[in-house]
Parts: C-alpha cells; structure tokens; sequence
C-alpha cells in the first residue's frame, strides 16, 4: 500500500471518524452545562477541537491500526469529558442526560448522513462529486452507528453503565463504579480479540434501515 492509498483510506475512514468521536464529546459536554455544570467548558472540552479530546490508544492507535489492516469494525475513543456532579441538581437524572448525550448525538449524526445520501442522489444538486459524497457519507453513517451501539453497552466506564445506573439501585451503582477498572480491562480484552464484531449485527441491520430510506432497493 503506497502513501496516496493510505491516505485516501485516512480520509474516507479516519476524517468522519474523528469527526464523529467529537461530536459525541461535545455533546456530553453541552449538556453538562445546560445541566448546570460547566467543568467541560473551564477546562477547554467544550469543544470540536480534536486535541482536547484525543486518547492516544483510543482514538489514534486502534482506529489508525483497525483502517490499515482492515479491521472491519472501527472502534475507538477519546478522553472523557470532566463532570463535577456536584454542580448537578438531580444527579441521577442529569447524568442519565449527560450519558445519553453522546450516543444520541451519533445517532443523530447517522440521520443527517442519510438525509445527505437521499439529497445528494435523488436531487443530484453536487453534480459530479454525487457519488464521492456518497461513499463518505455511507461510511459516515456506519461509523456514527458503531459508536453509538458501543457507547451504549450497558456496563462502567461506557456511556450504557451510566444511562442505567438511573434505573439501578445505589448500592449495585457502587459496587459496578468500584470494579470499573476491572470492567474497562474485560472490555479492552474483547474488543482486541475481536468479540466485540458482533455488534457488526445490529450496526448493519440499523445501517441498511437508514439506507433504505434514502435509496429505497439498494444500501
């Protein structure tokens, strides 16, 4: 693979990736604040920067390797955002929204790609650049997905532990955020030995649902 190759995979997989991982920071970050909490933003995370955000391993290293060698499930992420919950008025509520922020915020960004691909081929207002802007946007949609699913396994120190920890009680809370680092190690073991693929199930049936609204037969 010569350099134009590695840099075009770059820009078709890691460009909307990095976007994406972002967006989704952002958005645990905006709602913090509009939960009364402002941490994120003293501490320059309230941002689409993505230098505030990045984890080395999370969000260069395994993306970065999963697009070289053709990983086919890009996973990834970056540092999270800063919550002082004592600035929150209904912690388990607000941290339920907090949480929430993120993975619904790629769904979101998943919705929009897919109205881009139903504007760009049904109208054909690019011309020219229809079918590169489809391409991308087909991947944007994809990874938006893979990150929302996976932000959303139900277990500390993803997203999913702390949407449900609203509906836990205090005590099962505890003990899940007092084995967080032995969950994060079991998590980073299954997604190195592959395990975590199977969530390539619901991200294709999702995707395929999505495409077929904006290409009705074809995805």
């Amino acid at each position: 693979m010569d350099l134009i190759d590695i840099g075009a995979k770059l820009a078709l997989f890691y460009v909307p990736f990095l976007f994406a991982l972002c967006f989704h920071e952002y958005a645990h970050g905006l709602v913090a604040k509009w939960k009364g909490d402002n941490t994120a933003e003293q501490l320059g995370r309230l941002t689409m920067n993505p230098v505030a955000h990045v984890d080395m391993i999370g969000t260069v290293v395994l993306p970065i390797s999963a697009i070289l060698f053709n990983i086919p499930l890009l996973f990834g992420w970056a540092k999270p955002v800063p919550v002082n919950t004592r600035n929150l008025k209904n912690i388990r509520a607000d941290m339920f929204w907090i949480a929430l922020a993120g993975p619904l915020s790629n769904i979101i960004l998943a919705c929009l790609g897919t109205l881009i691909v139903f504007l760009s081929l049904r109208l054909g207002f690019l011309g020219d650049y229809t079918g590169s802007v489809f391409e991308l946007m087909k991947m944007f949609v994809k990874i938006n997905l893979v990150l929302a699913l996976f932000n959303m396994i139900p277990v500390n120190p993803l997203d999913g532990g702390k949407v449900l920890a609203r509906f836990l009680p205090a005590s099962i809370n505890y003990k899940l955020e007092q084995n967080e680092q032995m969950i994060s190690l079991a998590l980073f073991v299954l997604l190195m030995s592959g395990a975590l693929h199977v969530l390539s199930i619901p991200v294709n049936a999702l995707y395929m649902i999505l495409m077929s609204f904006a290409i009705p037969g074809v995805a």
